[in-house]
């Protein structure tokens, strides 16, 4: 709150990844203070990417647009569940030396085809310069800024949060509780 009182921008990292940052960061940081943000920027890289396109550890270095390609699912979740809470991410991938074009436009393409922002970064060797693209980005996604809409009512019961989490974050069907869960729920 000081820095909105003092700053034309605020910036505020949630943590990593969609579901262990944002979702905690909207519900627990942003809804009791009052807040909504008007931009979320959703960070990757081509060696996530790769990792989770099933590209080994040590071959991470070298290019394949194929295992980018198959990674994108998990970026596909994070914008997807962006639009949970009715926020549209802009993309920021972080570029790197051995990062090709091909595989940045990969990226570049999925991003276009949620019909969300993207923007490639350098700031890691180029200071703020690096980031000048991204900047513009997030600016103007926050012309169209719809408000933020939580997953779960407060006063919904602690079964029912648990379940819209687990499943709008998750991608679960249902959520089963063991007996001690239900007794320490009850306590």
């Amino acid at each position: 709150r000081m820095a909105m009182h003092h700053a034309d921008w605020t910036v505020t990292e949630a943590g990593f990844g969609f579901d262990l940052g944002a979702e905690k960061f909207f519900h627990i940081k942003a809804r009791p203070a009052g807040l909504d943000p008007d931009a979320v920027v959703l960070v990757t890289t081509i060696r996530a990417l790769k990792l989770h396109g099933g590209k080994a550890r040590d071959a991470l270095d070298q290019a394949d647009v194929e295992a980018v390609r198959r990674g994108l699912e998990n970026l596909d979740k994070h914008i997807a569940s962006g639009s949970h809470f009715n926020k549209q991410p802009v993309v920021a991938l972080n570029r790197f030396a051995f990062d090709t074009d091909a595989e940045i436009r990969v990226v570049r393409e999925r991003a276009e085809a949620h019909g969300v922002s993207f923007a490639e970064t350098r700031h890691f060797a180029e200071g703020g310069k690096g980031a000048e693209d991204l900047a513009r980005e997030v600016m103007k996604s926050t012309v169209e800024n719809k408000p933020y809409s939580p997953l779960y009512e407060l006063t919904d019961t602690i079964y029912e949060k648990v379940n819209k989490v687990c499943k709008y974050m998750y991608g679960a069907d249902d959520v089963a509780f063991t007996k001690e869960a239900e007794k320490d729920l009850k306590t």
